[in-house]
């Protein structure tokens, strides 16, 4: 299944809220663009959790475009499309393989945003693509995780590193980006803690994580990967803001995109985190993880209308 395929599937929830809310506002014909319409689709896309700034900016465009006019709803589809477009454009942005050696890939996120499943997915995509993976579960505060990646790694057949509970998270990403080394792996990916509400001890762990990965592999790490969970929306841009600090970001994969009918908060996390949206999740299965194109992204989230007659 192609990427325009699994994303439909994925943005099936919110295309059918604006679906229904977009028709809404043609019940007939047109509609005079006037300041009534204008705060009606305002409200429509924030529905979607977009953002005040993304949808504010797509409601200045239509009213700068056809305000006291009768429009169309092929002419408000294309000015929207368009608009959201030029706000997600992104340099194409999959991970920067190092030319030799392990590609090494820090995973952050907060408990419960889908960070384990995310990793097994990385995997089985980077296994897909005949690569060899080496897991670091670094996150030793939390057993229960170190648990889950070790299934995860025995059911994909990766090999992984683990160490006992409380231990220092940086002596395992040691253990296994040297593992990766010797055993000529194509890419070691290191789980990290993500306890916001210890920001300071946080941010000196993650510090210390990449420093000893980067005294073994002088580019490394190559990525550091942010986890969001879309179905928290809105609510999790800030969480996201704060980790962006403490880890030096420099993609996010958004998980669940599935379970939201606000799938919008991809433009909100572009606009506001600054970071490229890489990878999305939209479903359970190790498969279910596609790379991020955000033109098919658009058309996906208004194909049922473009496609459907005429009213």
């Amino acid at each position: 299944m192609g990427f325009f395929n699994k994303i439909k599937q994925g943005l099936k929830k919110t295309a059918q809220l604006l679906n229904t809310d977009v028709r809404d506002l043609f019940k007939s014909q047109g509609r005079l663009v006037d300041d009534g319409f204008l705060e009606e689709l305002l409200g429509v896309l924030i529905k979607t959790d977009m953002g005040v700034q993304a949808a504010g900016a797509i409601v200045e465009e239509t009213g700068s475009k056809y305000r006291a006019r009768v429009m169309q709803m092929d002419e408000l589809l294309c000015t929207v499309k368009t608009k959201l477009k030029s706000l997600l454009v992104q340099d194409e942005a999959p991970i920067r393989f190092a030319p030799e050696g392990p590609t090494v890939i820090m995973v952050a996120g907060v408990n419960g945003a889908g960070k384990t499943t995310s990793i097994a997915k990385l995997t089985s995509l980077f296994q897909s693509q005949g690569k060899r993976v080496v897991l670091g579960a670094a996150d030793t505060f939390r057993a229960a995780a170190v648990e889950q990646l070790t299934i995860w790694a025995n059911r994909l057949g990766a090999q992984i590193v683990r160490g006992e509970p409380n231990s220092d998270p940086a002596s395992v990403a040691h253990r296994a980006v040297a593992l990766a080394i010797e055993s000529k792996a194509d890419v070691c990916i290191v789980d990290t803690a993500g306890r916001l509400q210890t920001q300071q001890n946080l941010m000196q762990q993650l510090t210390k994580i990449h420093r000893v990965i980067g005294k073994q592999i002088p580019a490394a790490p190559h990525e550091v990967l942010l986890v969001l969970d879309a179905t928290t929306g809105q609510n999790g841009i800030s969480q996201a803001k704060h980790f962006t600090e403490a880890v030096h970001c420099t993609g996010i994969v958004l998980a669940k995109l599935d379970g939201t009918a606000k799938g919008g908060v991809v433009v909100a996390i572009r606009e506001q985190v600054g970071l490229p949206v890489k990878y999305v999740g939209v479903g359970e299965r190790p498969e279910d993880l596609t790379l991020f194109v955000p033109d098919e992204f658009v058309e996906a989230l208004f194909e049922d209308l473009t496609t459907a007659p005429a009213i």
